[in-house]
C-alpha cells in the first residue's frame, strides 16, 4: 500500500461570513430517495442528491436491479421506478463500497424479493458484522450465507412471501429499523418495529412522502411503534434533499465567531433528531433564525440565517447528545470563544468515532490557545469571551474529516491562523468545503 501523504494545511482568518451559501446534500436522505423512487412506478426527481461514492453505491445497485437513473443538464436525477415487488434479480454481485448504509438498507429491502442477490464492499466495509441486520431478517424468511462473524461478501436468499414480525430493537439503530421497514414494503401482512430509545426517522418521512401509510403509535410501556401493512404501492413525487445538518453546522459556528458576519445556509434540514446544534448554539446566545420553513419529501427544512454573536458558557443536557453526536467537534470550537465555561459530559461515544474525537479536539484546541479539560465522558472548556485563540499548529486531526474542518473554523476565529496536519480526510466527507469557505469570505 502506498503511504499516506499528509497535507499540510493553514486557515488564516479571512474576515467576515456574508452571503447566500448551499451546503451538500444530507446523505442518510440522499440514499433512501434513490432506493424508494426505483420502488415507485413512473417517474421520480431528485435535485440536490449528495454525490459521494456511498450514494453511488446505492444508484448502481438500483440500476443492476431494473431502475433506470440518470442525472440531467440541469443536474437533477430522473428515476424510472420498477414497483414494489417489480425488482430484478442482480446478473453479478452488488459492489457497495464502503457504505454500511447501502448494504443494511438493500439487505432489507430485497429480503422479501424471491432471488437471490451477493453483497460485496471494501475491506473496511467487510470487516463490520451484519448481525443485527440478519438476525431480524431471517425470521421473516430470508437465507443468509455471510462470512465468519456475520460480515461480507454475504449471500442473501430473499423470501417470497416474507412472514410479517413484530420486532423490538435490541439496540438502538435507524439501521436496523429501516431494514426491517424495507422488508415489510413486499410482505403481506403488518409487519411492526418497536423502538425503546427513538433514533433517526428519515425512513417513516420519505415512506409517506411516496404514499406508504406508515402508523406510528406507542405500546404498552411507552416505546415507540412504527409499523405497515404490505404490500404497498408507492407513488412518485419530486424531491429536493435537504442540506446536511452536520455540513451546515461548521459555516454557522464560523459565522456566530467571526465579527461582522451575516451568513444565509440555504436548504438546511431540522430534522429533531439531527438539529441538537443549532438548539444549543442557541442557548449560547447565538443568533441563528429560521427563513422560509417549509417540509420537503416529508423532512423539515429552513434556510437558516446566521449572524456574528457574543456566546457564553452552558451545561449541556447529556439527553440532546445523540441529536448532534457528530457536531461536538465544532461545538468545542464555539465553546473556545464564549464567555465562561461550557460543561460537556456523557460522550463516551465521541472516543469511538474515526478518531478519540475528545482527546484529539482537547490536544488540538489546546495547542492553539484554548483552555481545556479532558474528563473520561467529555470536556470542560473556559471561553476567552470573544477574544480570538493565538492560532499555531500544526495540530494533529488523526485523519478525521471532522477534526479537521472544525480546526479549520477555530483558524478564521484565531489571530495567527491555524495550519492542521492533514486536510486529506476533508475531500473525502465534503468535496467542496475550502471552496465554500473562500465563497463565504469573499
Amino acid at each position: 500500500m502506498s503511504a499516506h501523504r499528509f497535507s499540510t494545511h493553514r486557515f488564516a482568518p479571512q474576515g467576515p461570513l456574508t452571503g447566500r451559501i448551499r451546503v451538500p446534500g444530507d446523505k442518510s436522505i440522499s440514499h433512501r430517495a434513490l432506493m424508494f423512487a426505483s420502488l415507485a412506478i413512473g417517474e421520480t426527481r431528485i435535485d440536490g442528491l449528495l454525490e459521494g461514492e456511498d450514494v453511488h453505491a446505492t444508484a448502481r445497485a438500483m440500476q443492476q436491479m431494473g431502475a433506470q437513473i440518470e442525472k440531467d443538464e440541469s443536474g437533477c436525477w430522473r428515476v424510472h421506478g420498477v414497483g414494489v415487488g417489480g425488482l430484478l434479480e442482480p446478473e453479478a454481485q452488488l459492489e457497495m463500497g464502503n457504505s454500511g448504509t447501502s448494504t443494511r438498507l438493500l439487505m432489507g429491502l430485497l429480503a422479501s424479493h424471491g432471488f437471490q442477490a451477493s453483497f460485496t464492499g471494501d475491506a473496511s466495509l467487510s470487516a463490520r458484522p451484519m448481525a443485527r441486520v440478519i438476525a431480524p431478517l431471517s425470521q421473516m424468511g430470508a437465507g443468509f450465507t455471510a462470512r465468519a462473524g456475520d460480515r461480507l461478501p454475504i449471500l442473501m436468499e430473499g423470501a417470497h412471501p416474507a412472514v410479517p414480525i413484530t420486532y423490538r430493537l435490541p439496540v438502538a439503530s435507524a439501521q436496523v429499523k429501516s431494514a426491517v421497514l424495507l422488508a415489510a414494503l413486499n410482505t403481506p401482512g403488518i409487519t411492526t418495529v418497536i423502538e425503546p430509545v427513538p433514533t433517526r426517522d428519515h425512513t417513516e418521512r420519505m415512506l409517506s412522502a411516496f404514499g406508504v401509510d406508515v402508523a406510528i403509535g406507542e405500546d404498552g410501556d411507552g416505546a415507540r411503534t412504527i409499523a405497515i401493512r404490505g404490500p404497498c404501492d408507492m407513488t412518485p413525487c419530486t424531491l429536493t434533499v435537504p442540506g446536511d445538518p452536520s455540513s451546515a453546522a461548521f459555516f454557522a459556528v464560523a459565522a456566530l465567531l467571526v465579527p461582522g458576519s451575516d451568513l444565509v445556509i440555504e436548504n438546511v434540514g431540522l430534522n429533531p433528531t439531527r438539529d441538537g446544534i443549532f438548539r444549543v448554539l442557541r442557548a449560547m446566545g447565538g443568533s441563528i433564525e429560521e427563513l422560509e420553513c417549509r417540509e420537503v419529501g416529508g423532512e423539515p427544512v429552513a434556510d437558516l440565517r446566521v449572524r456574528h454573536s457574543a456566546l457564553r458558557g452552558v451545561e449541556i443536557d447529556p439527553a440532546i447528545a445523540p441529536s448532534m453526536i457528530d457536531e461536538f467537534p465544532v461545538l468545542f470550537v464555539a465553546a473556545a470563544l464564549a464567555e465562561g465555561r461550557t460543561v460537556a459530559a456523557g460522550l463516551e461515544e465521541l472516543r469511538v468515532k474515526e478518531s478519540d474525537r475528545l482527546a484529539t479536539m482537547a490536544a488540538a484546541l489546546s495547542a492553539v490557545g484554548a483552555k481545556v479539560e479532558e474528563h473520561a465522558d467529555g470536556l470542560v472548556i473556559d471561553g476567552t469571551a470573544g477574544t480570538p485563540l493565538a492560532g499555531g499548529g500544526p495540530v494533529a486531526t488523526r485523519l478525521d474529516h471532522r477534526i479537521a474542518m472544525s480546526m479549520a473554523v477555530a483558524g478564521l476565529a484565531s489571530t495567527a491562523g491555524v495550519a492542521i496536519d492533514d486536510a486529506a480526510p476533508i475531500a473525502t466527507s465534503f468535496p467542496g468545503f475550502l471552496e465554500l469557505l473562500t465563497e463565504a469570505t469573499r
